[in-house]
């Protein structure tokens, strides 16, 4: 109780912070500025979504960009049926209440069907290793991308708005998508640091070992790609309602690289590393963004300087703490062994 009444506190204070920086920064920042840092929010689900996968489990998935869209069409679709069939007690309630109800309801369907489409994928696939994996989940993230490229009912290529003129309802900004943030990343560094996630690790070291102890790999693995395609989901769901539409190219192939370069950046197994990894790639690609015809060139360079000086990541495996930048920091002087004479 006492641990559960702790974490409890944390949670609420967490809300606290959020709802009072929120308005704050929008008053003092730019809209830019706070969509850069909404994106950012958004990008630091993604990335410690697949961290789980890719990182503490060691598998390698390329069709995040695929539970995204599953989860952006799941959100926008409820949110748009909730306000078109129950307008009226929706009107009953205060504004910020309405809206963030039916934002949470949207966001629920969108990373449960997100986390089925996970369970049709991994089921069959996560028996496979190494390069099949990958190919399978490349494989449907371009077929979710071209299903709904072909969906007349969702808008086909031209994207989704839900029939309206003024597009999807903004719903998304700063509280709602680093409440999710925070939620999700304390969720996966509840199952990292956990018997289910030392399990996972040893999956990742050997999987063969790992059989041999008794430990259930297939369905471990099909567990945590369900989860991640579900935090995927929610990502997808902020975004959709960040924009005023979806369209089916907002999710293609370099979108789940650049997933996977984030958590690369900022070092694989890492859940602090995959939120500051998330965080440089999305500010990288934006300063980035005026030099258009420089962009493809200047953003492959920065990842090779980076993997040069950091092949393992900014942090690698270790988590971002203050006895690790105390360690980090601190200057280490080498003592010259000592050599005695053999008398």
């Amino acid at each position: 109780m006492p641990a559960l009444a702790k974490r409890v506190g944390i949670a609420v204070l967490i809300i606290g912070v959020l709802a009072g920086v929120g308005p704050l920064l929008e008053s003092v920042l730019t809209e830019y500025a706070m969509r850069i840092i909404i994106l950012c929010g958004i990008s630091i689900i993604l990335a410690v979504g697949l961290n789980l996968i890719n990182g503490t489990t060691g598998q390698f998935s390329i069709g995040h960009a695929g539970f995204m869209a599953v989860g952006a069409y799941g959100t926008a679709y409820t949110v748009i049926m909730l306000e078109d069939h129950a307008g009226a007690f929706l009107s009953s309630l205060p504004e910020e209440v309405a809206h963030g109800g039916v934002l949470i309801a949207g966001l629920s369907v969108g990373a449960l069907v997100a986390g089925v489409a996970g369970l049709l994928v991994g089921a069959p696939s996560l028996r496979l290793r190494g390069d099949y994996l990958a190919i399978v989940t490349l494989g449907f993230g371009e077929i979710i991308r071209l299903v709904f490229n072909n969906a007349s009912a969702l808008g086909g290529p031209t994207g989704y708005d839900g029939g309206r003129p003024a597009g999807l309802p903004a719903y998304t900004n700063f509280f709602w998508v680093y409440a999710c943030a925070a939620a999700v990343i304390a969720v996966v560094a509840s199952l990292t640091f956990s018997r289910f996630g030392r399990a996972l690790s040893a999956i990742r070291e050997d999987e063969l070992a790992a059989e041999a102890m008794g430990i259930p790999t297939t369905r471990l693995k099909v567990t945590a790609f369900i989860i991640s395609a579900m935090t995927a989901g929610v990502a997808g769901g902020l975004f959709a309602h960040l924009q005023s539409s979806i369209r089916p190219d907002d999710f293609k192939f370099d979108k789940s690289i650049d997933v996977i370069v984030m958590i690369i950046v900022g070092g694989l197994g890492s859940i602090s590393g995959a939120a500051l990894g998330a965080v440089v790639v999305v500010v990288a690609l934006e300063l980035l963004r005026d030099a258009q015809e420089y962009r493809l060139i200047l953003y492959p360079l920065l990842l090779i300087l980076l993997m040069i000086l950091r092949p393992k990541g900014i942090l690698g495996r270790h988590e971002l703490s203050i006895s690790y930048l105390r360690n980090l920091f601190s200057k280490k002087t080498a003592t010259p062994p000592t050599t005695t004479e053999a008398p």
